[in-house]
């Protein structure tokens, strides 16, 4: 069994509490969720595996696809008019929760047995 980085620093209790604060800074200073994104808002769609996460996405849940688009065309109105949203409708970081990133993992791994397989040496016998 194979331990990430991310869990290993999610289960130590020191590391957590050090992290987690730099992390929430490094988000705020990003000014993402100031224009009304959420961080999987910023996965480049140019991408084979996101594009297939997309279209899962937006099979299973149509709702967040369309709440994405709405998120993206604000953020580019804000981008344009080189404003912020009024503090209240910034994104926080209790609902910055990730919709697309379970759906690219599941891509990946699918991805991966499928080069697993496409790998596959077929030997005859004798």
């Amino acid at each position: 069994m194979s331990i990430t980085l991310k869990s290993f620093v999610q289960n130590c209790k020191v590391l957590n509490g050090l992290v987690t604060p730099l992390a929430n800074m490094y988000a705020n200073a990003a000014g993402y969720r100031k224009i009304g994104l959420r961080y999987d808002d910023l996965i480049s769609e140019e991408n084979e595996l996101v594009q297939e996460a997309l279209r899962r996405l937006e099979i299973a849940e149509p709702h967040e696809m369309y709440e994405r688009a709405y998120r993206i065309r604000v953020a580019q109105q804000c981008s344009l008019t080189h404003s912020l949203l009024p503090k209240e409708q910034w994104v926080t970081p209790s609902t910055d929760k990730s919709y697309l990133r379970p759906y690219i993992e599941e891509v990946a791994a699918e991805f991966a047995e499928r080069g697993q397989f496409d790998n596959i040496k077929v030997t005859p016998r004798h």
